[in-house]
């Protein structure tokens, strides 16, 4: 459900919403009952787990803030961003959202909050200055669909249980590869055994909750992407500003130092468009949280089309 009146819902991006979501339900309590299978302790799964989720989804605006170097920034540090801002929420009809600017040259922005009320939507100095006005419009006006799609706080979650599912996984890898399964001074061969067998199958276990979530969170990161296109090219009525700010971001990125978008590969879900070090096809391509520029570009022109101006 949209919370902006001129920013319909994505039906498409609902059900994958909800469907995604009920499969990680159905993944997560699969993970509780195969951990506490294995003897560990249902209480110590469940307080981890929960204190995991709880910064996740109450501090995700604050991480990724954090994690980009943006701050909030009122209407008199800049006007260009809020005056922008404040004609697309009028014309959506939607509250506004607080304000952002990471002062990174990397050409970026995007939409994080776990709400509405909460949301904030984010620019990078680099792509205020290469945008022109009616390109910055088109992506403020992509993020904003995120707001109003409410995919940003379903996205937050959906990620939750990887990141879960990774953390155990590195941490059993390593205190095998340091210690080895079960190894310990003295003691019953068969513990030694068993306990062995129980890291190693909660090992297996993680590999396959992550690769799914992975999996599922991909999916939908994708889909939610064209629907940010498809809505904020609708609400400007300008799908061409939309397309053209993403090949000058693309060619762009290119040119960006490797250091710089390593550093910034961490969010590239959050991202309007990926922020890829290294060039060509590449696992980071193939996995990408995002659909081919080609296909974003392939989509926008045919909007362009339905509004009756053939590109």
């Amino acid at each position: 459900m949209s919370t902006a009146r001129n920013i319909p819902s994505d039906r498409g991006l609902t059900l994958r919403m909800f469907t995604t979501g009920l499969m990680l339900v159905i993944l997560y309590g699969a993970v509780i009952g195969i951990l506490i299978a294995f003897g560990i302790s249902f209480v110590v799964v469940l307080v981890f787990a929960a204190a995991i989720l709880f910064v996740q989804y109450w501090f995700s605006d604050r991480i990724a803030l954090f994690g980009m170097g943006g701050r909030l920034v009122t209407a008199e540090e800049e006007p260009q961003l809020h005056g922008v801002i404040d004609r697309l929420c009028a014309l959506a009809d939607m509250k506004k959202p607080r304000v952002a600017l990471a002062n990174t040259d990397v050409p970026n922005a995007f939409a994080t909050g776990r709400s509405p009320d909460t949301a904030v939507v984010c620019a990078t100095r680099g792509l205020l200055r290469r945008l022109d006005e009616g390109e910055l419009e088109a992506v403020l006006a992509h993020e904003l669909s995120h707001v109003a799609h409410r995919d940003v706080a379903v996205m937050t979650i959906a990620s939750f249980l990887g990141i879960v599912a990774g953390l155990v996984t590195r941490i059993l890898f390593w205190s095998g590869m340091m210690g080895g399964f079960g190894n310990s001074r003295g003691g019953n061969n068969n513990s030694n055994d068993n306990a062995a067998l129980i890291e190693l199958g909660v090992l297996v276990v993680s590999v396959v909750v992550y690769a799914i979530s992975f999996l599922l969170t991909r999916a939908l990161s994708r889909y939610r992407e064209l629907a940010a296109d498809r809505s904020g090219a609708i609400l400007t009525g300008r799908p061409s500003a939309l397309a053209s700010a993403l090949v000058k971001v693309t060619g762009d990125l290119s040119r960006i130092p490797t250091r710089d978008l390593r550093a910034a590969e961490s969010f590239n879900a959050f991202y309007f468009t990926p922020a890829i070090a290294g060039k060509g096809v590449s696992l980071s391509t193939l996995f990408s949280t995002h659909p081919s520029l080609d296909k974003r570009l392939e989509q926008l022109a045919k909007i362009e089309a339905e509004l009756g101006r053939p590109s």
